[in-house]
């Protein structure tokens, strides 16, 4: 027999409703801000007020970008970043998950303990800077790729998922004569989708909204990636801001009147164009997500 519901319960579900839709409003507003004004026109832009919608929409933002050649290298470094890093960090994050994972390893908790360390103690910013350095990293395009193949929270969730594999699955491959490269790559490899997908996922948002590395150790502006684009971008934006506030406000509005686009617009249109890629993986793996996050970490 269905129970009937009380006013406590109506109560109850009303509050959830309220709730989640502030919660859902509130995330989705600065998106749809910047959306907005990446598509609204520059002498509309510089009046403010605009909300969730353009008021005088134009694609002149988004034109502007795309027929900017530092945009396109900028596009070109961070998808090759991304997908190399994500690539090799799965790999050699990986085998080394597989190999702690491995009940008969000699010193296999002393190996475990030894990669925990530099999880709460790091060498510091100098001494890395001066690593880097001296081993010709600096302007170097595998200044992205080789200090990041291995993330220790990254592998201690591969490891766990690992150690739920059945070892029956080994001991059959091992009877038939394979090794363990083989093992990891034919058998492991494949029946551990969800947390590869998750790895993956986690490596490549690491790889794509990273800022500090370029900023840091690159200053060849063909090597930085749309970060350090949509950072200078914003200082501009900040710049002209400042110029306004100092009483410039009248002459910064003027040299933006009649322009198609300004560094605010600009601004938010390659925002945009740099989030959209990354937010669209998300779906495809969304089913993976759950299982292998949740999978990972319950099992020690």
């Amino acid at each position: 027999m269905k129970e009937k519901k009380v006013v406590s319960d109506y109560v109850i579900i009303i509050s959830m409703v309220v709730i989640m839709v502030v919660v859902f409003v509130t995330t989705l507003y600065p998106f749809l801000n910047s959306l907005a004004i990446s598509f609204n026109h520059a002498d509309d832009t510089i009046l403010g007020g605009i909300s969730i919608y353009p008021r005088v929409p134009t694609i002149a933002n988004y034109k502007q970008i795309f027929t900017n050649p530092t945009i396109w290298k900028a596009y070109g470094i961070t998808f090759a970043r991304t997908i190399l890093g994500a690539a090799g960090g799965l790999v050699v994050t990986g085998a080394m998950a597989f190999g702690l994972s491995r009940k008969n390893l000699v010193f296999r908790k002393f190996y475990t303990f030894f990669c925990l360390i530099p999880m709460y103690f790091g060498g510091g910013l100098i001494p890395t800077y001066f690593l880097i350095q001296t081993l010709g990293l600096r302007n170097n395009f595998l200044v992205y790729i080789i200090p990041n193949l291995v993330n220790i929270w990254n592998m201690i969730l591969m490891r766990s998922y690992f150690q739920s594999v059945p070892d029956a699955l080994e001991e059959s491959s091992r009877i038939d004569g394979a090794n363990y490269i083989t093992i990891f790559f034919k058998i492991y490899w494949p029946v551990s989708t969800p947390i590869i997908a998750t790895i993956a996922l986690y490596f490549g948002v690491y790889h794509w909204n990273d800022w500090f590395m370029p900023n840091i150790y690159i200053t060849n502006q063909d090597l930085k990636p749309m970060t350090s684009v949509l950072l200078s971008i914003i200082s501009e934006a900040a710049f002209a801001e400042r110029m306004a506030a100092a009483g410039a406000a009248s002459f910064a509005g003027e040299a933006s009147k009649g322009k198609q686009t300004n560094v605010r617009s600009i601004t938010m249109a390659t925002m945009i164009t740099s989030i959209v890629p990354i937010v669209a993986i998300y779906p495809f793996l969304q089913r993976y997500f759950l299982k292998g996050i949740m999978v990972g970490s319950i099992k020690g």
